[in-house]
């Protein structure tokens, strides 16, 4: 393949990340060495034994990654975890050119970390490559490291070369504050659980959206950790109605939600659900109506039918209601 094709350049980006990551950890793995106030650095790839992910937990996947998993959805991943007496830091290695994008992520992996590890402080230990912009606009708990620019194409000549010198023996390091998760103490989570109680405390009483519930530190966190929450749903002939001008299918039920965007804006957001693993997803702005298949395999579609059996007839919600919630919405949005 010429390597000005777009798919060997998309391909051979996503090697080179990789290469980075690999090359990084195992310096940080010799770093931790020189450094007292580490208590655990969590070994992974080759320098763990590769397991299969565990439900519920935080562990090391079939991959050698460390994952948080629920039931059988990945829902974080961590390039690496070192941990103090106080601070738990998770590590983001990336020769991104602009951190822009990196927030959102950034923000969803913390606010997990803040659920199951309440006994720490949360930080992010970024590691990027000389000429990446936007650090300055990163959140406050996050420390950044810049290396040196850094070029695969040696590795890549390596691996492709016929006449390859031999290779040395792996180096294990030995040290008492290496280990797997089973060494940290986590939090029970219940997934599904948190999406369900925060939808009904929302909703409780005579509140269409308790905004005050909303803005609470907690759900703050769980909004973050989830990037939407559930507030309802409406009949598909309202949400018809609603839409105008619209000639796609509309399932009988539409779920909505509010969707966190980077900036830290609640955006309305719709699911429509037309079988078990067939959902839509409607977001509307300014720029008219878009619609999106979700993945049959993703976590929305578990999501969705998990809330959609949480909902009561007489919580459905009108073109009236949706009208206040979005002005409630835009008022948070000043509030930012």
């Amino acid at each position: 393949m010429p390597e000005d094709d777009p798919h060997f350049l998309s391909t051979y980006r996503s090697f080179e990340g990789e290469v980075f990551e690999n090359y990084v950890y195992e310096k940080l793995l010799r770093y931790v060495l020189n450094h007292d106030e580490i208590e655990t650095f969590l070994l992974k790839g080759p320098h763990n034994n590769r397991l299969k992910a565990l439900p519920n937990t935080l562990s090391i996947n079939a991959k050698g990654q460390i994952v948080y998993r629920n039931r059988s959805k990945e829902i974080g991943e961590f390039d690496g975890i070192i941990v103090t007496k106080t601070e738990l830091y998770f590590i983001e290695m990336t020769l991104v050119k602009s951190v822009t994008n990196l927030k959102r992520r950034l923000r969803k992996k913390r606010a997990l970390l803040q659920t199951i590890f309440p006994q720490y402080d949360i930080k992010a230990m970024i590691i990027l490559n000389d000429g990446a912009t936007g650090i300055k606009h990163l959140p406050d708990y996050c420390v950044v490291w810049v290396t040196k620019p850094y070029d695969a194409s040696h590795v890549l000549k390596y691996l492709i070369s016929k006449d390859k010198p031999k290779l040395k023996p792996f180096e294990y390091i030995k040290d008492g504050r290496l280990g797997s998760t089973d060494r940290l103490k986590i939090s029970n989570f219940n997934y599904y659980g948190s999406l369900s109680w925060i939808y009904k405390k929302l909703r409780a009483g005579k509140h269409l959206l308790n905004m005050r519930f909303l803005n609470s530190v907690t759900v703050t966190r769980y909004v973050d950790l989830f990037t939407k929450i559930y507030i309802g749903y409406m009949n598909g002939d309202e949400f018809k109605n609603m839409l105008g001008d619209f000639d796609g299918e509309i399932s009988q039920k539409v779920i909505v939600s509010l969707e966190k965007e980077h900036t830290g804006e609640l955006l309305l957001t719709y699911f429509m659900p037309h079988t078990r693993k067939n959902l839509d997803k409607v977001s509307i702005s300014e720029n008219g109506i878009k619609v999106v298949k979700k993945d049959p395999f993703g976590i929305s579609v578990t999501e969705v039918a998990h809330m959609s059996k949480q909902m009561s007839e007489d919580e459905a919600l009108s073109i009236k209601n949706i009208n206040l919630i979005q002005k409630l919405l835009d008022t948070h949005k000043k509030d930012i």
